[in-house]
């Protein structure tokens, strides 16, 4: 009963130091507070959340000190990061992309640790803190491949993922349940760094009618790479995300606006410090999803795209460029 009593009062004591520390941040002489960002590595998507981020903070008035730190797909290094984040007193603490967040998350219990467009937060352990909360970009597999199905009629998809990667694995594994249920094979290869990423890809290429990536950041991250295996063996190649597309040979993605995503995670940070706590504030979906379809690629290919598809796209490239 004593234990009890004690981890009731530490619990409200952490609770109550984090409000104060808000509050402290929020009203400093100057107006600004500290921010540390960790990211997982720079490819667009990633690029796109964080100046959503510094963009929503500046257009509500909150002034802050970022800085940011690349982990340059290094789980290592994500963890290195979360301790100086610790050793400076950053007093909210950003991670963008599981891993990132992950660390920032076994670091921090003192003050607010927001994670930036995790796929499966539940997954990846950040539930049932209370000072994590930030938002998920969970993608519609079903509908990617109903999409990929429509298109291709391909009968046995190609998938590179990364396996140390929480989300990488989360979206390999439903993908797969989503090909078993409607009969479809689906033949995937593990990576566990982004220079993987060819040769994986080349491992697969010959047995597959399509190829699919996930908003796996590593595997993004190498899209050209990928994209370029694809394109030599006249694989369409299909991606969940619209922002690393443009300037590859992908035919049609289905994703995010990962700016508008930053902006989600900068609605977060404002909510922390008008007072809201993050377990009342969770996880934020996004949830309106853009299409993208390259005519000059399925041109190639030889793939006539649905007239009804093409104008539901938020973007068409043709001809080079977008129309």
């Amino acid at each position: 009963m004593k234990k009890l009593i004690a981890l009731s009062i530490a619990l409200a004591a952490t609770v109550l130091s984090l409000s104060t520390l808000l509050a402290q941040a929020s009203h400093e002489s100057d107006g600004r507070l500290t921010i540390g960002i960790s990211k997982l590595m720079a490819h667009p998507a990633l690029d796109s959340i964080e100046q959503g981020i510094k963009d929503h903070l500046a257009d509500c008035g909150i002034e802050a000190v970022f800085e940011t730190q690349n982990a340059n797909g290094e789980i290592s290094t994500a963890s290195s990061i979360a301790q100086l984040f610790r050793t400076e007193g950053k007093d909210i603490v950003v991670g963008i992309a599981t891993p990132t967040a992950q660390a920032l998350a076994n670091t921090f219990s003192d003050r607010p640790v927001v994670f930036a467009t995790v796929t499966d937060p539940e997954a990846a352990g950040l539930s049932g803190f209370e000072n994590v909360c930030g938002t998920s970009d969970m993608v519609p597999v079903e509908e990617h491949l109903r999409l990929i199905e429509e298109v291709t009629g391909a009968e046995r998809i190609g998938m590179v993922y990364t396996s140390a990667e929480a989300n990488g694995i989360t979206l390999m594994e439903a993908m797969k349940a989503a090909c078993e249920e409607r009969g479809i094979e689906l033949i995937a290869a593990s990576v566990s760094n982004s220079s993987e990423v060819r040769m994986a890809a080349q491992s697969i290429i010959d047995r597959v009618d399509a190829v699919y990536v996930s908003t796996d950041n590593t595997v993004i991250s190498a899209i050209s790479a990928l994209s370029d295996v694809a394109k030599e063996a006249g694989v369409p190649l299909f991606s969940a995300d619209t922002t690393s597309s443009f300037g590859t040979d992908v035919l049609l993605a289905g994703g995010f606006d990962y700016y508008q995503s930053g902006r989600l995670t900068g609605e977060v940070i404002e909510r922390l410090l008008k007072g809201e706590s993050a377990k009342d504030i969770g996880t934020l979906y996004l949830e309106s999803l853009e299409i993208y379809i390259n005519l000059d690629v399925a041109k190639e290919l030889g793939i006539t795209i649905p007239e009804d598809l093409i104008l539901s796209a938020a973007f068409v490239i043709e001809d080079g460029k977008e129309r």
